[in-house]
């Protein structure tokens, strides 16, 4: 990794009168990450865990955060970090180590077969989740917009996570503030329709990115413009068939220029995906239409990169999913001060840091984890 987990944990603050004299916040998050990484959930199991890490982890833990050895932390303290722990600097951390650690492992696997005029460009994946348990006083739940970065659901990580008080008024202008956290040069980003906006395009352009962004009845001017197109005489460019579960999966893309007046900036391709799924016996179960504009040139993404970007969306919603299943997010009725979303960046960090581990078989990957103590510090970076 290039940078240093416990370091950036050190720069994270829990309120606490000099960071904890005998817990220090970096070594509390730390120990707090290596037990969620072992597949636990809450504080009380991340206390019991805690309680179990051998005495030389634990001094030397202690000692590189910049304290003397103590006895495990209590689960007041534990709490008390979790629920008090600046949660904007710990997400920053998070994410700094998780794509230190992500551009690392890409220079690693990379074999200099690319073309020497193709541009590698990587995918930030935009959306955002309700942590549906964790609700407040006013009854409102909280909700988490993130950035996933990465070539693919198994090797992606969180690059940066926010909090907004409304889902639907206030996400896109959380998710335009985690992108200026970001370097989005040699990236493209891609969100679901709600991200579709003037202001969310000008800025990936302006900081160097690119984006392909889907268009829906949300947009109406946008989608009504792009449904006049002639797109019965534009030729299927790129067509994908998938077979599993009892379905086949057709996918055809169709691209044409940007037209003229288009109500929308940095525009430089549009595109029709159309997905239609049978059964096996050719019996017609679904079919959906899905349009897109796109800041690429044609010499920068072919119809199938424009297909394989939109398809690669899921992987969040694949993130999203694994939290809810393997950590039981979405039951979780954690909801004091800073503590769900914490939480959730715990959740996000052991992920993300097994992923860069080589084990992308999360469930799996986390029980090999909890067999043995120290594996979960050396998923971390944090093994002494």
């Amino acid at each position: 990794m290039c940078c240093d987990l416990l370091e950036l944990l050190g720069g994270v603050s829990d309120g606490r009168p000099g960071q904890g004299r005998d817990h220090p916040v970096a070594a509390v998050l730390a120990l707090a990450a290596a037990a969620v990484v072992a597949g636990m959930r809450g504080y009380t199991a991340i206390t019991g865990w805690v309680a179990d890490v051998p005495a030389g982890v634990l001094a030397d833990l202690y000692m590189r955060a910049g304290a003397a050895p103590a006895r495990p932390p209590s689960k007041s303290t534990i709490w008390r970090v979790l629920t008090d722990a600046d949660p904007d600097a710990f997400d920053t951390a998070i994410g700094r180590w998780l794509m230190g650690g992500l551009a690392a492992r890409t220079d690693l696997q990379d074999t200099g077969e690319q073309d020497p005029g193709e541009t590698a460009l990587m995918q930030i994946r935009l959306d955002g989740k309700t942590v549906r348990g964790a609700k407040k006083a006013d009854g409102n739940q909280l909700h988490l917009p993130a950035a996933l970065a990465g070539p693919d659901a198994q090797t992606s990580v969180i690059a940066a996570q926010a909090q907004v008080p409304d889902a639907r008024t206030k996400e896109p202008a959380a998710a335009r503030a985690m992108l200026g956290q970001l370097d989005l040069s040699g990236q493209v980003i891609t969100a679901d329709a709600l991200h579709t906006v003037k202001a969310t395009a000008k800025l990936i352009c302006d900081r160097g990115g690119e984006f392909v962004l889907p268009v829906k009845e949300n947009r109406r001017a946008l989608v009504d413009a792009l449904d006049a197109l002639p797109w019965c005489q534009a030729r299927i460019a790129h067509t994908a068939t998938d077979r599993g579960h009892g379905r086949i999966t057709t996918r055809t893309t169709q691209v044409l220029p940007v037209p003229d007046n288009l109500p929308f900036p940095h525009v430089s391709q549009v595109f029709l995906i159309e997905r239609h799924v049978t059964a096996t016996d050719g019996t017609p179960i679904s079919a959906v239409a899905q349009l897109g504009v796109t800041s690429l040139a044609t010499q920068q993404a072919s119809p199938a990169d424009l297909a394989r970007y939109v398809q690669g969306q899921w992987a969040i919603e694949a993130l999203h999913w694994i939290r809810d299943t393997l950590y039981r997010e979405a039951h979780s009725t954690i909801r004091t001060r800073s503590g769900p979303r914490v939480m959730a960046s715990l959740r996000n960090l052991a992920i993300g840091a097994l992923r860069l581990s080589g084990r992308t078989g999360i469930t799996e990957a986390t029980r090999w984890a909890g067999r043995y103590m120290t594996r979960p510090f050396t998923v971390l970076g944090l093994a002494y």
